[in-house]
């Protein structure tokens, strides 16, 4: 039977609640912002040229110069979002001990694919300027995908002063690795992408080094291809030396799925700590 795309991609159309969620985000993130900016976040910290080349940073509440750094790359399909709008997923991590940016870019189809993740490389690199720390990436739905990107960039060979492995333990939520099946719903109107393009920008099929690592979760509830999705990504690195792992969230839909990451004591919130304090050296 054929795969129909349109349904399986069609995260909106599958979470009816979805403009209540929207919003709930919106109110928890304003509040959160608010309330940092009293305790050192530095807003809209510029990385390129254009005004969606931001990020967001929030630091621990510890204020520990130590503090291990996870950056969150928002989702919506590349086309949608911004991090003003998800400042609340900072609030666990920070509670834990943990730096926290979100990163900003800009959105298709003002700029392509490829432009997109050579933002968010950039943004990396600006961070690792700022604060000299490694990084884990965490992102939702095409912060997923991007998430991935990151982890198999060699960081050296874009600048000379960053280490090769700036970025190389991510953690992706309800991401999209394998591009080629969007080339058949009206989402590729936007993205603009042909066969050899959603290939070469699928990072499914690339080569990454030994030993980075890669957690891929989605939420139980969400459509048999965004579980393909992330199973898939698991099995083809894991068989190339990644540390991967696969994860469903039992009753999380596409979009509750980033829930846990406002909670302190959350089990995501207590991995992301656990790949952090690995990704800058810290005892487990």
């Amino acid at each position: 039977m054929a795969i129909d795309y349109k349904a399986e991609y069609d995260t909106r159309g599958r979470v009816k609640d979805h403009p209540e969620i929207f919003a709930r985000w919106k109110r928890d993130a304003a509040a959160y912002r608010e309330a940092r900016k009293a305790h050192g976040a530095k807003l809209n910290v510029a990385y390129g040229p254009s005004p969606r080349q931001i990020y967001d940073f929030f630091p621990a509440n510890s204020r520990d110069a130590n503090a291990p750094l996870v950056a969150f790359i928002h989702g919506g399909f590349w086309r949608a979002f911004e991090p003003e709008s998800f400042s609340h997923v900072a609030r666990g991590l920070n509670e834990r001990g943990i730096d926290v940016a979100l990163l900003g870019y800009d959105l298709a189809p003002q700029v392509t694919l490829s432009a997109i993740i050579d933002q968010m490389r950039a943004a990396c690199i600006a961070l690792w300027k700022a604060y000299r720390k490694r990084i884990t990436v965490v992102g939702n739905s095409a912060g997923g995908h991007l998430a991935a990107c990151l982890v198999a960039t060699d960081f050296k060979a874009l600048d000379a002063d960053v280490p090769a492995d700036l970025a190389h333990i991510g953690y992706a939520i309800s991401g999209v690795f394998e591009l080629e099946p969007l080339l058949h719903i009206p989402l590729n109107d936007t993205l603009k992408l042909d066969h050899d393009e959603a290939y070469r920008l699928s990072p499914i099929y690339w080569q990454v080094p030994t030993g980075h690592v890669l957690d891929c979760v989605v939420g139980g509830d969400e459509s048999a291809e965004f579980l393909r999705q992330s199973k898939a990504i698991a099995d083809a690195w894991g068989g190339r030396g990644v540390w991967t792992r696969y994860e469903e969230l039992p009753g999380a839909n596409h979009f509750t799925a980033l829930d846990p990451l406002d909670d302190a004591n959350s089990p995501m919130v207590s991995r992301i700590v656990e790949l952090a304090q690995r990704s800058a050296g810290l005892p487990l």
